[in-house]
């Protein structure tokens, strides 16, 4: 009965939200509500519910100031000279800035943190797409591609459950899958060309403005630089110039909209200084990320504070930027504080445990031999039904005990599920909030992202099966 209704529940809300019938924010708290009712639940939704919201509190949290500081950044012209990089590398050409979208995620997911990795490179690139009036689903399609695959590393949230469920080791997990990782990776290069190529028939080159007009197109230029995930960015009547310009013109001060002209106000830092500051500050930011030296939270509310005290120092301007970027923040916390109303509801009425006996129950026995492959194959797929933990900690034991039963080593089943469970499967997932920071930041709706790009991530699983059979992984 609960495995019933929790896979009811999930199919409603993938139909639901890939039709447009209702909006994401809705059916993740609703269907999850009514799916505890109907299961008998009623006296524990609160309890449920609260739950839920209260394990991806943290997340909300980081996600509301990484935001925050990112929009800073990009206002403050932090990622002008990448900007202007890929446009000359590019040369206006759409296919060669999807490579490069590729080749970036792919260098910045070595962290093995979605999250940060979607921060980043939407961040950086975002500005771009919309420079060029390239589709932004290209954008979160090609970052879901790379950062899926990336994933895959030994301290990733996926190989690390793997590991820890079935106490093996890297060497025996990791290792063996490494040349299929590498198909993965050139997969998703592949991925990119066609995409981008797509992109540069529907729009055509485009030439990057030469010195001699760069004056001349500077207001546009500073049109361009979007907020990040600010879906009504392009309804603002104006921009303020922030400290550092892309048209090179004197940095002005940030300004309240009832700042007048006799207003006092702290002059900012030389722009270059400002710019060497910020671009310290972010890199110190991005290595305590990796090293984990605070918990996320702590780091990017301490990373915008001082972000925002040194570019801003006025009260009028800090009130400024944060009615500026207030509905890029609401647009992506909620949609994450609404995630946690599902998973945590799934969770505590066991439906996921149900579900997960449920799904091993009904493997062959015929299958057995075969059964890394039905792991790897499937598991890309079933990362929009169970959370990593639900599938790590509950379905993988199970189908390790299965296989060792007709003599498949375990671990050959631990290196089949990573090649697609919550790695290629993550980025398109309901079930995890990184996913809606992806979709929020690129301003894309779930249903769009997920029906643009699944067959592409379910690609690459497929093409990280058939390096793990040539390279000898685990047999067919």
């Amino acid at each position: 009965m609960l495995a019933a209704l929790g896979f009811a529940t999930i199919a409603v809300l993938l139909l639901v939200t890939m039709t447009k019938r209702a909006s994401v924010l809705v059916a993740l708290i609703l269907l999850p509500v009514l799916a505890a009712l109907i299961g008998g639940f009623a006296s524990d939704l609160g309890e449920l519910t609260l739950g839920g919201l209260s394990k991806v509190a943290p997340t909300g949290i980081m996600i509301a100031f990484a935001v925050l500081y990112f929009s800073l950044m990009v206002d403050a012209g932090l990622f002008d000279p990448l900007i202007r990089a890929l446009l000359r590398a590019a040369q206006g050409d759409p296919l060669r800035i999807t490579v490069a979208t590729a080749v970036l995620t792919l260098c910045v997911a070595l962290d093995g943190d979605g999250a940060s990795t979607f921060l980043i490179t939407v961040s950086a690139l975002l500005p771009v797409y919309k420079r060029l009036g390239m589709n932004p689903l290209v954008l979160s399609g090609v970052v879901c591609l790379g950062a899926g695959v990336m994933n895959m590393v030994p301290w990733g949230g996926p190989t690390v459950r793997a590991m820890a469920a079935l106490k093996l080791d890297s060497s025996d997990v990791f290792n063996p899958v490494l040349p299929a990782m590498g198909f993965g990776v050139a997969w998703v290069l592949v991925a990119s060309y066609l995409l981008g190529r797509r992109e540069r028939n529907r729009l055509g080159a485009l030439s990057v403005p030469g010195p001699a007009t760069d004056v001349r197109q500077g207001e546009d230029e500073r049109d361009a630089r979007e907020p990040v995930a600010s879906t009504a960015a392009a309804a603002e009547p104006s921009r303020q110039a922030t400290p550092t310009t892309a048209d090179g013109q004197e940095p002005q001060a940030l300004r309240s909209p009832g700042d007048g002209p006799g207003a006092v106000r702290v002059p900012p830092l030389p722009r270059t200084w400002l710019n060497i500051f910020n671009l310290l500050l972010t890199v110190t930011l991005v290595v305590c990320l990796i090293q984990e030296v605070l918990p996320l939270p702590v780091l990017f509310v301490l990373g915008f504070a001082i972000a925002v005290l040194v570019n801003h120092p006025t009260w009028e301007q800090q009130q400024a930027l944060l009615d500026k970027h207030a509905k890029s923040v609401v647009l992506v916390t909620t949609m994450i504080f609404a995630a946690g109303v599902l998973t945590g509801i799934l969770s505590g009425t066991k439906m996921i445990d149900e579900m997960a006996e449920a799904f091993v129950s009904v493997v062959p026995d015929s299958f057995g031999s075969h059964l890394p492959v039905a792991v790897a194959v499937t598991g890309m797929p079933l990362s929009l039904v169970f959370t990593p933990d639900a599938y790590y900690f509950g379905v993988l034991p199970v189908l390790a005990e299965t296989a060792n039963g007709f003599g498949t080593d375990p671990a050959e089943v631990a290196r089949a599920a990573i090649l697609g469970q919550m790695t290629t499967g993550f980025p398109l997932s309901p079930l995890t909030a990184s996913t809606f920071i992806l979709v929020g930041m690129s301003g894309v709706s779930l249903g769009e992202h997920q029906r643009f790009i699944f067959r592409w991530a379910f690609a690459t699983t497929l093409v990280m099966t058939a390096g793990a059979l040539v390279t000898g992984a685990f047999p067919l």
